[in-house]
């Protein structure tokens, strides 16, 4: 570590294994929490590079617990959160609606961090229980067409770094890798990022990891297509800035976006939105994200009406309510 510190003070790039190693090292408590804290911080203030961040997930990867899922191609929806806009579960209630329409989905997910209901939080609301089993999270996957990875059944790496992450009290790598290290390692994503620094870090960590991919920044901020305003989108084949008028959407306002004051309040948001009676504008919003999704699935070979139709269909018919509750039923 005495090495990586001095390449660091002189603005040096750490290899993908170098890091690996050092990940590694911190679960089998090699280094002193206060060496952890200086490599952190250098990385921090110089920025992380595409193999640096590779080298931690590896690391994460290697040292957590895996999952081996029976399905050929599904997609995971996930912001990389931080954007301290308290949004509604937005890529949760994507996820079913993207099942709905028949395809496979392994969402990846935890604990709220700076909203008020994370991922986990609205599953478990629901009386769903986390599981590790791998056939259990299989026959979520195949008769449900989704299955749920509560990330701290899985990322063991992490506990090692918490209490340093917390007194540090300002974003590190770490907050960078909650997208990437998903137990079964999708074949395909759907990101949304805060900014767009974060876009272009992650196009080019997808595009080394041979992922299909779509990356979805709202250009006021929000790590999803909020539909408050103009929204980039990166993917395998295009790069482009979309307004919400180009999907067919009105305009929404960030009051429509907010995911309420408690849990329970974020629970019946996606609870009206499953159940196809919630405000047009939060509707919208999942549709959107959801679209996107499914294109991410084919491969872009779907026009994005044609995503956005599906979408619709998935809510409209019931069929996204039906896969949750065919979801709840296998894991409760």
């Amino acid at each position: 570590m005495k090495e990586t510190l001095e390449k660091l003070l002189r603005h040096e790039e750490l290899s993908r294994q170098e890091m690996k190693n050092i990940l590694v090292g911190i679960t089998q408590g090699a280094f002193p929490d206060e060496q952890i804290t200086a490599l952190l911080t250098c990385l921090q203030m110089r920025g992380v590079t595409v193999d640096e961040l590779l080298g931690f997930r590896d690391g994460i990867l290697e040292t957590g617990r895996p999952v081996l899922l029976t399905a050929d191609r599904y997609i995971d929806v996930v912001g990389t959160g931080g954007d301290r806009k308290n949004t509604f579960n937005i890529s949760t209630t994507s996820c079913f609606v993207i099942a709905g329409a028949g395809y496979k989905v392994a969402k990846h997910g935890n604990y709220a961090a700076t909203s008020v209901s994370g991922a986990s939080n609205v599953i478990e609301h629901h009386g769903i229980k986390f599981s590790a089993d791998p056939d259990q999270l299989n026959r979520s996957l195949n008769e449900a067409g989704i299955v749920y990875l509560h990330a701290q059944l899985f990322a063991t790496a992490m506990k090692f770094v918490g209490p340093i992450r917390k007194a540090l009290q300002f974003p590190t790598i770490f907050n960078l890798l909650g997208p990437l290290v998903n137990p079964s390692q999708p074949p395909c994503q759907l990101l949304g990022v805060a900014n767009l620094d974060q876009m272009r870090l992650y196009n080019n960590v997808f595009q080394k990891l041979g992922t299909d991919y779509a990356i979805v920044n709202s250009i006021d901020g929000y790590d999803e297509i909020s539909l408050t305003g103009p929204f980039k989108v990166t993917t395998n084949s295009y790069e482009r800035l979309f307004s919400p008028r180009d999907l067919g959407f009105a305009p929404a306002t960030p009051e429509e976006l907010v995911g309420g004051a408690t849990e329970e309040e974020a629970a019946q948001i996606f609870d009206s939105v499953l159940e196809n009676r919630a405000l047009p504008a939060q509707k919208n919003i999942v549709l959107a994200n959801a679209a996107f999704g499914i294109q991410v699935l084919e491969k872009g070979k779907k026009s994005l009406e044609e995503c956005i139709d599906m979408a619709r269909e998935s809510i409209d018919s019931g069929a996204a309510l039906r896969t949750f509750r065919k979801f709840a039923e296998i894991n409760s």
